[in-house]
């Protein structure tokens, strides 16, 4: 029976923030942003087996964050690597041991200072995913855009057509197989995310349209803006 997974990364230091914590164990409502996170892949249908990749230097933080709250949701603990690429194929790594067929099973990788993500959103892409192998959530442009670009020594910039652009969201979902060979590849700056991975290698990638309350915690105030998208969803 084939078994899905997500790659939760949590190896950051959120230096933007301002803060002595990096920004996932932060408190959003009434627990770390880290464990609203968690939750939602607890919660949602998929059910996925859930490998939470975290600095080295926190995984005593996290254990008495657990501890303190409460906070019994399973999860198996990587350590991180250097940069994000790094991180998720150190989580990749510990899945494949455990994985005798790859080409069956799943594998989803979502920012930890997401915590907003709908559990049926989680699903849609698992199931999208077993289809097209590549899924990515994501949503469109609701600003201008203009692209700049450099023309006989100087830089100018022109209108785009925002309908035609998509900002990336987590998770990205992918087939086990697939991103595992990806990742086989040398480390480039040009890989921002998974996608860009996966793309890499030579295969296409498909939109899911996720929502703009699924945004990541990367300034203060982004933790008094993901406040108000919970009060407006418990009503």
């Amino acid at each position: 029976m084939a078994q899905q997974y997500v790659i939760i990364v949590a190896g950051g230091t959120g230096s933007r923030m301002n803060q002595l914590l990096p920004k996932q164990y932060l408190i959003l409502e009434d627990k770390p942003v880290l464990m609203h996170t968690i939750q939602a892949f607890y919660s949602c249908n998929t059910k996925p087996h859930i490998v939470l990749v975290l600095h080295p230097d926190m995984e005593s933080l996290w254990t008495d964050l657990c501890r303190d709250y409460n906070f019994d949701i399973p999860h198996d603990i990587v350590y991180g690597g250097a940069t994000r690429f790094q991180s998720v194929r150190n989580g990749l790594t510990y899945i494949c041991t455990r994985m005798a067929r790859p080409s069956e099973h799943l594998i989803a990788v979502h920012d930890a200072a997401r915590p907003l993500i709908r559990p049926e959103i989680i699903d849609h892409a698992y199931e999208l995913a077993a289809l097209k192998q590549a899924v990515v959530v994501a949503v469109k442009s609701t600003n201008s855009i203009r692209l700049e670009k450099e023309k006989d020594g100087k830089l100018i910039n022109s209108a785009y057509d925002r309908d035609q652009v998509w900002m990336v969201q987590t998770p990205q979902t992918f087939n086990a197989e697939l991103l595992f060979k990806a990742y086989q590849q040398k480390e480039s700056a040009l890989f921002t995310d998974d996608a860009s991975v996966v793309e890499q290698s030579g295969h296409p990638v498909t939109l899911l349209e996720g929502h703009h309350s699924n945004l990541k915690i990367t300034y203060p105030e982004d933790i008094q803006i993901a406040q108000l998208y919970l009060n407006n969803l418990r009503g």
